[in-house]
Protein backbone atom coordinates (compact mmCIF):
# COMPACT_ATOMS: atom_id res chain seq x y z
CA UNK A 1 0.00 0.00 0.00
CA UNK A 2 1.64 3.44 -0.90
CA UNK A 3 1.87 5.57 1.71
CA UNK A 4 -0.61 8.07 2.83
CA UNK A 5 -0.15 11.91 3.05
CA UNK A 6 -4.09 12.90 3.73
CA UNK A 7 -3.04 12.95 7.74
CA UNK A 8 -0.79 16.01 7.14
CA UNK A 9 -3.26 17.97 5.66
CA UNK A 10 -4.29 19.23 9.20
CA UNK A 11 -4.49 23.25 9.05
CA UNK A 12 -7.70 25.29 7.88
CA UNK A 13 -7.22 27.20 4.84
CA UNK A 14 -10.11 27.42 3.42
CA UNK A 15 -12.91 25.21 0.88
CA UNK A 16 -11.12 23.42 -1.51
CA UNK A 17 -13.91 24.87 -3.90
CA UNK A 18 -12.22 28.38 -3.81
CA UNK A 19 -8.55 27.02 -2.91
CA UNK A 20 -8.76 25.21 -7.08
CA UNK A 21 -8.70 28.74 -9.29
CA UNK A 22 -5.67 30.18 -7.10
CA UNK A 23 -3.74 26.42 -7.37
CA UNK A 24 -3.96 26.38 -11.02
CA UNK A 25 -2.92 29.93 -11.61
CA UNK A 26 0.06 30.10 -9.61
CA UNK A 27 1.25 26.47 -10.77
CA UNK A 28 0.86 27.36 -14.29
CA UNK A 29 2.94 30.83 -13.92
CA UNK A 30 5.46 28.97 -11.79
CA UNK A 31 5.60 25.81 -14.17
CA UNK A 32 4.60 27.14 -17.08
CA UNK A 33 7.06 24.58 -19.24
CA UNK A 34 5.14 21.59 -17.57
CA UNK A 35 4.23 19.27 -20.29
CA UNK A 36 4.26 15.57 -20.55
CA UNK A 37 8.33 14.12 -20.09
CA UNK A 38 7.82 11.74 -22.64
CA UNK A 39 8.89 12.16 -26.85
CA UNK A 40 6.91 11.01 -29.36
CA UNK A 41 6.28 12.42 -32.85
CA UNK A 42 2.88 10.69 -33.77
CA UNK A 43 -0.48 8.76 -31.74
CA UNK A 44 1.43 5.76 -32.23
CA UNK A 45 4.29 6.96 -30.07
CA UNK A 46 2.87 8.38 -27.34
CA UNK A 47 0.35 5.05 -26.90
CA UNK A 48 3.66 3.32 -27.21
CA UNK A 49 5.41 5.69 -24.84
CA UNK A 50 3.06 5.41 -22.03
CA UNK A 51 2.62 1.79 -22.20
CA UNK A 52 6.55 1.22 -21.96
CA UNK A 53 6.63 4.14 -18.63
CA UNK A 54 4.75 1.05 -16.37
CA UNK A 55 7.20 0.91 -13.60
CA UNK A 56 10.18 2.65 -15.21
CA UNK A 57 11.06 6.47 -15.56
CA UNK A 58 10.49 8.63 -18.39
CA UNK A 59 14.12 9.19 -18.94
CA UNK A 60 14.57 5.40 -19.32
CA UNK A 61 11.96 4.89 -21.75
CA UNK A 62 12.95 7.93 -23.63
CA UNK A 63 16.46 6.37 -24.35
CA UNK A 64 14.31 2.77 -25.41
CA UNK A 65 12.59 4.54 -27.85
CA UNK A 66 14.85 6.44 -29.42
CA UNK A 67 15.77 3.50 -31.27
CA UNK A 68 12.25 1.63 -30.64
CA UNK A 69 10.95 4.49 -32.97
CA UNK A 70 13.17 4.00 -35.81
CA UNK A 71 12.65 0.72 -36.28
CA UNK A 72 8.74 0.11 -35.33
CA UNK A 73 6.45 2.66 -37.21
CA UNK A 74 2.83 1.19 -37.53
CA UNK A 75 1.22 -1.16 -36.06
CA UNK A 76 2.23 -4.13 -38.64
CA UNK A 77 5.79 -3.68 -37.56
CA UNK A 78 5.27 -4.81 -33.94
CA UNK A 79 3.64 -7.95 -35.46
CA UNK A 80 6.23 -8.66 -37.96
CA UNK A 81 9.38 -9.62 -35.73
CA UNK A 82 9.57 -12.58 -33.51
CA UNK A 83 7.99 -11.86 -30.01
CA UNK A 84 11.37 -12.54 -28.39
CA UNK A 85 12.90 -9.39 -30.51
CA UNK A 86 10.36 -7.27 -29.47
CA UNK A 87 11.68 -7.88 -25.68
CA UNK A 88 14.56 -7.71 -26.06
CA UNK A 89 14.25 -3.77 -27.84
CA UNK A 90 12.30 -2.94 -24.78
CA UNK A 91 14.39 -5.24 -21.91
CA UNK A 92 15.79 -1.86 -20.58
CA UNK A 93 12.12 -0.70 -19.51
CA UNK A 94 11.57 -3.95 -17.28
CA UNK A 95 8.48 -5.91 -17.00
CA UNK A 96 9.26 -6.46 -20.68
CA UNK A 97 8.01 -9.92 -21.27
CA UNK A 98 4.39 -8.56 -20.31
CA UNK A 99 4.78 -5.39 -22.10
CA UNK A 100 5.14 -7.08 -25.21
CA UNK A 101 2.59 -9.01 -24.69
CA UNK A 102 0.43 -6.03 -24.27
CA UNK A 103 2.22 -4.31 -26.71
CA UNK A 104 1.40 -6.89 -29.44
CA UNK A 105 -1.63 -7.30 -28.26
CA UNK A 106 -3.07 -3.60 -28.80
CA UNK A 107 -1.09 -3.37 -32.46
CA UNK A 108 -3.42 -6.45 -33.27
CA UNK A 109 -6.66 -5.14 -31.97
CA UNK A 110 -5.81 -1.44 -33.46
CA UNK A 111 -5.67 -2.92 -36.52
CA UNK A 112 -8.37 -5.49 -36.21
CA UNK A 113 -11.10 -2.89 -34.84
CA UNK A 114 -9.60 0.83 -35.27
CA UNK A 115 -7.56 0.46 -38.98
CA UNK A 116 -4.57 0.87 -37.48
CA UNK A 117 -5.25 4.01 -35.78
CA UNK A 118 -5.13 5.02 -32.08
CA UNK A 119 -8.70 5.82 -31.33
CA UNK A 120 -9.08 8.96 -28.85
CA UNK A 121 -12.31 7.93 -26.56
CA UNK A 122 -11.61 6.54 -23.04
CA UNK A 123 -13.88 4.17 -23.13
CA UNK A 124 -11.92 2.70 -26.40
CA UNK A 125 -8.64 3.11 -24.99
CA UNK A 126 -9.09 1.05 -22.30
CA UNK A 127 -10.30 -1.82 -24.24
CA UNK A 128 -7.02 -1.79 -25.44
CA UNK A 129 -4.15 -4.55 -23.40
CA UNK A 130 -2.23 -3.63 -21.48
CA UNK A 131 -4.04 -0.07 -21.49
CA UNK A 132 -5.82 1.20 -17.92
CA UNK A 133 -6.98 4.16 -17.10
CA UNK A 134 -4.25 5.98 -16.14
CA UNK A 135 -2.29 5.50 -19.52
CA UNK A 136 -6.10 6.34 -21.01
CA UNK A 137 -6.10 8.98 -19.41
CA UNK A 138 -2.66 10.32 -20.80
CA UNK A 139 -2.90 9.27 -24.15
CA UNK A 140 -6.06 10.84 -24.59
CA UNK A 141 -5.20 14.40 -23.14
CA UNK A 142 -2.05 14.29 -25.49
CA UNK A 143 -4.36 13.67 -28.30
CA UNK A 144 -6.57 16.53 -27.38
CA UNK A 145 -9.10 14.80 -26.09
CA UNK A 146 -8.87 14.38 -21.83
CA UNK A 147 -11.91 13.22 -20.25
CA UNK A 148 -10.40 12.37 -16.74
CA UNK A 149 -7.59 13.63 -14.58
CA UNK A 150 -4.47 11.49 -14.38
CA UNK A 151 -3.61 10.47 -11.13
CA UNK A 152 0.07 9.62 -10.85
CA UNK A 153 2.21 8.95 -7.13
CA UNK A 154 2.84 12.74 -7.81
CA UNK A 155 -0.72 13.90 -8.34
CA UNK A 156 -1.88 11.47 -5.77
CA UNK A 157 0.85 13.13 -2.98
CA UNK A 158 -0.06 16.38 -3.79
CA UNK A 159 -3.92 16.24 -4.47
CA UNK A 160 -3.82 14.46 -0.58
CA UNK A 161 -1.22 17.24 0.71
CA UNK A 162 -3.61 19.99 -0.95
CA UNK A 163 -6.68 18.49 0.69
CA UNK A 164 -8.35 18.69 -2.39
CA UNK A 165 -8.84 14.35 -1.54
CA UNK A 166 -9.06 12.57 1.32
CA UNK A 167 -9.06 9.34 -0.74
CA UNK A 168 -6.57 6.90 -1.16
CA UNK A 169 -7.60 4.63 -4.37
CA UNK A 170 -6.44 6.28 -7.91
CA UNK A 171 -10.04 5.82 -9.10
CA UNK A 172 -11.49 7.79 -6.18
CA UNK A 173 -9.29 10.09 -6.24
CA UNK A 174 -9.72 11.01 -9.86
CA UNK A 175 -13.80 11.06 -9.20
CA UNK A 176 -12.84 13.76 -6.59
CA UNK A 177 -10.29 15.71 -8.87
CA UNK A 178 -13.01 15.86 -12.01
CA UNK A 179 -15.55 17.40 -9.65
CA UNK A 180 -13.29 19.44 -8.48
CA UNK A 181 -11.14 21.05 -11.57
CA UNK A 182 -12.76 22.73 -14.50
CA UNK A 183 -12.76 20.30 -17.45
CA UNK A 184 -10.43 22.92 -19.45
CA UNK A 185 -8.06 22.36 -17.15
CA UNK A 186 -8.25 18.48 -16.76
CA UNK A 187 -5.38 17.98 -19.58
CA UNK A 188 -3.03 20.26 -17.61
CA UNK A 189 -3.65 19.99 -14.11
CA UNK A 190 -1.43 16.64 -13.49
CA UNK A 191 1.13 17.97 -15.60
CA UNK A 192 1.39 20.88 -12.93
CA UNK A 193 1.10 18.98 -10.00
CA UNK A 194 3.58 16.45 -11.37
CA UNK A 195 6.12 19.13 -11.95
CA UNK A 196 5.93 20.75 -8.92
CA UNK A 197 6.18 17.47 -7.11
CA UNK A 198 9.19 16.75 -8.46
CA UNK A 199 10.70 20.09 -8.41
CA UNK A 200 9.33 21.44 -5.09
CA UNK A 201 7.21 19.32 -3.05
CA UNK A 202 9.23 16.01 -2.23
CA UNK A 203 7.53 13.48 -0.86
CA UNK A 204 9.45 13.03 1.91
CA UNK A 205 11.21 16.86 2.10
CA UNK A 206 9.04 19.38 0.76
CA UNK A 207 10.40 22.66 0.24
CA UNK A 208 7.53 24.14 1.77
CA UNK A 209 9.57 27.55 2.12
CA UNK A 210 10.23 27.77 -1.59
CA UNK A 211 6.40 26.67 -2.82
CA UNK A 212 3.86 29.38 -3.87
CA UNK A 213 1.30 27.29 -2.82
CA UNK A 214 2.18 27.85 1.25
CA UNK A 215 -0.83 29.87 2.07
CA UNK A 216 -3.19 27.75 0.43
CA UNK A 217 -1.60 24.27 1.56
CA UNK A 218 -3.02 22.74 4.68
CA UNK A 219 0.00 20.70 4.90
CA UNK A 220 2.27 23.81 5.01
CA UNK A 221 4.79 23.54 7.26
CA UNK A 222 5.75 27.03 7.18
Amino acid sequence: MPRSFVKEARQRVGPKSERIGPIIERLAIEHADAAIALRFRSPLELLVSVMLSAQTTDVNVNRVTEKLFIKYHKPEDYLAVPQEELERDIFATGFYRQKTKSLRGTMRMLLEEFDGEVPTRLEELIRLPGVARKTANVVAAELGEAQGVVVDTHVRRLSQRLGLTRQEDPVKIERDLVRLVPRADWGRFPHLLIWHGRRVCDARRPRCEDCVLVDLCPSSRV
